[in-house]
């Protein structure tokens, strides 16, 4: 490892920085990114709500309990969306970003890292610290700003520069993935399989889920949804604005972390049909650490992470969703090999070291060797998938 590195992270106004808020993408990426620096002997100073079981130097709430009841009301995320909204001029944002400043400027010391995980919702921290190095990490957004910035996919990074107008690149852009603890899913053999399909996401028409209904429909097959903002009444599931209907639908609602590993175990596949350029798509890497084939969309992050005809097949058409779905296609894959490509390329042990990397490279920019290459880790293979 090269030198001992500080961070500062910060997490968001309306979640506990535990595995309770899994369906908080960006909760669980703070949460993961505390562990593996602290794996590393770095020290983190995490600034967050009250409960916390993520790995710290020291936790320093910016966000209590009583603040997040005035800022949001009462709600229930396991039926509800979560109510944060994105305006970095919204009470909730500018209270904490004020609370963070406040508890920093206590904390810090040169050269250490402000690391956000909300883009331009928390520039107001990080510009209180212009002479320390301030990073976005895990960006999945497109309000980008910050000097360092760390993408899950270079298929976001590019949409990213398109919707800025910009054909030039930037050094120091890092596309980084997304990282999960193996722990907290459980593997099944192609034989152990139940008779079930699944999808997991928000209940929203960009997620796709009418096509993972169409195609199992085409199949006769049974698909089991999960996830928040879905209502049903008989056969119909409905969303906001939007409604499908099926005899071979099941909505279980909320998942927690056991619930979830159990869930993407079971399945023979797991659906990714999202209609947007997904920036990451966790729920496809949490299905293949469980030895789940994904049947994802061709196009985002998916023609990076999912090798089409090993850990599952990209799909154009709802015909051909179907199809990569069959019985016979889904024979042809290994189950062990997807299980063993997940935790080969976004497990903790491994994405870490690739984050040390990118963090040392910055430091070197502040301590004088610019063009540090000592101590490299040789894990990092800028997210190029071996197989």
């Amino acid at each position: 490892m090269g030198v001992v590195l500080r961070y500062h992270v910060l997490s968001l106004p309306h979640t506990q920085t535990t595995s309770e808020y899994i369906s908080c993408a960006y909760t669980a990426k703070a949460r993961n990114f505390c562990n593996m620096m602290m794996s590393l002997g770095h020290e983190v100073f995490l600034y967050a709500s009250e409960d916390n079981d993520a790995e710290c130097t020291e936790l320093i709430t910016i966000a209590p309990k009583v603040d997040q009841l005035r800022w949001f009301g009462k709600f229930d995320y396991h039926s509800d969306f979560y109510p944060i909204t994105w305006g970095p001029e919204d009470r909730h944002w500018k209270e904490s970003n004020g609370n963070a400043i406040r508890a920093i400027r206590k904390r810090i010391r040169p050269g250490d890292n402000i690391c956000v995980i909300a883009g331009l919702c928390q520039k107001k921290v990080t510009d209180a610290f212009p002479m320390n190095p301030a990073v976005e990490y895990g960006i999945g957004y497109s309000g980008v700003y910050a000097p360092y910035r760390v993408w899950e996919s270079y298929a976001h990074m590019h949409n990213v520069y398109g919707l800025q107008n910009n054909d030039d690149g930037k050094h120091y852009d890092a596309v980084i993935p997304n990282y999960f603890n193996p722990n907290d899913f459980t593997f099944k053999d192609k034989d152990e399989k139940e008779d079930y399909y699944v999808f997991l996401g928000r209940f929203i028409p960009r997620k796709g889920v009418e096509v993972a209904v169409e195609a199992t429909r085409k199949l006769g097959a049974k698909l089991i949804m999960a996830g928040q903002g879905c209502r049903q009444e008989g056969n119909t599931f409905y969303g906001d604005d939007f409604s499908v209907s099926g005899d071979h639908l099941t909505h279980i609602g909320h998942v927690n972390i056991a619930q979830r590993a159990k869930l993407l175990s079971g399945a023979k596949a797991c659906f990714m049909p999202t209609t947007y350029l997904e920036p990451f798509g966790g729920v496809s890497i949490e299905a293949l650490f469980s030895g789940t084939p994904v049947i994802a969309s061709d196009f985002g992050c998916f023609t990076e992470t999912i090798p089409h005809g090993v850990a599952g097949y990209r799909f154009r058409t709802v015909g051909e969703a179907a199809y990569f779905a069959s019985d016979e296609m889904l024979d042809k894959l290994d189950n062990k090999r997807i299980a063993k490509y997940a935790n080969d390329n976004f497990s903790l042990d491994v994405v870490r070291y690739k984050y040390d990397d990118y963090f040392q490279q910055v430091a070197g920019l502040y301590d004088g060797s610019s063009d540090f290459y000592g101590d490299w880790h040789g894990r990092d293979d800028r997210y190029t998938r071996v197989i």
